[in-house]
């Protein structure tokens, strides 16, 4: 485990901090090999970009702090969590040019589904035929080289995807699918179970999908699923409505 970390400001999501899910991916990264088992991961307030933060070990978990201030939790736990039907890469990739924030992005630089970043990953969600059912969306998405593992070793030759991208990739299409055009909203917890990092320029499709509201809070769910159909990892997460100009 370290006992910093920084995240570059390329893994932004409001221009100002870091992407939710790829900030909790990184922290998970630091409870050590926790494939195949549930991380949960609550963001307390915006993560700085190009800054030290610490890395603590508390009861059984991680905190992340900056300037003596928390800025996230980390811990296993066993909740289950049922994943996001998927849909064939033809249909993801008939999807996506209905996605939402082609016409109106409240974050558009963002790592994860901004459309004026050329570095990120890209992933425009599109609703899922019938257009009529408003709460599952699917993006096709092809990992990169620039977001290689540095961590696990497997017996295949594949090179893979860091686990900081693939919470990524799990992470802003639950957005999307609780509707952050109408409301904005940041990730304020995310639960994921990650059971194979996806493998680098393969077919992958990404799914996502609303599946309540409370107050101020949205909750909504996201799957990730490989060339085969498989399920890659899967994620719970509650997003908070927030004031605009608090982040913009």
């Amino acid at each position: 485990m370290k006992d910093t970390l920084l995240v570059q400001a390329r893994y932004c999501g409001p221009a100002k901090s870091g992407n939710g899910g790829y900030v909790a991916g990184a922290l998970a990264h630091e409870l050590g090999d926790t494939l195949g088992r549930a991380v949960s991961v609550t963001l307390r307030q915006p993560p700085p970009l190009d800054s030290t933060m610490h890395v603590n070990q508390v009861d059984g978990g991680l905190t992340l702090t900056f300037g003596g201030a928390l800025v996230a939790q980390a811990e296993p736990t066993d909740r289950e969590i049922e994943p996001v039907e998927g849909v064939s890469w033809d249909e993801a990739v008939a999807a996506s040019p209905s996605y939402p924030g082609h016409r109106s992005h409240p974050f558009p630089q963002c790592f994860s589904c901004g459309t004026e970043r050329e570095d990120g990953l890209r992933i425009f969600p599109g609703l899922v035929p019938p257009v009529s059912d408003e709460t599952r969306l699917a993006a096709p998405w092809i990992p990169d080289r620039t977001l290689a593992a540095d961590f696990h070793e497997y017996d295949d030759p594949s090179p893979r995807a860091c686990l900081a991208a693939t919470w990524s990739a799990l992470d802003c299409v639950g957005g999307w699918a609780g509707d952050i055009t109408e409301r904005l909203m940041v990730l304020g917890r995310m639960t994921a179970i990650v059971d194979a990092l996806p493998v680098l320029g393969e077919e992958h499709v990404v799914m996502g999908e609303r599946r309540g509201s409370e107050g101020r809070k949205t909750f909504t769910a996201s799957t990730l699923h490989d060339a085969d159909g498989r399920i890659v990892g899967r994620a719970e997460h509650t997003w908070v409505a927030v004031d605009p100009a608090l982040f913009n």
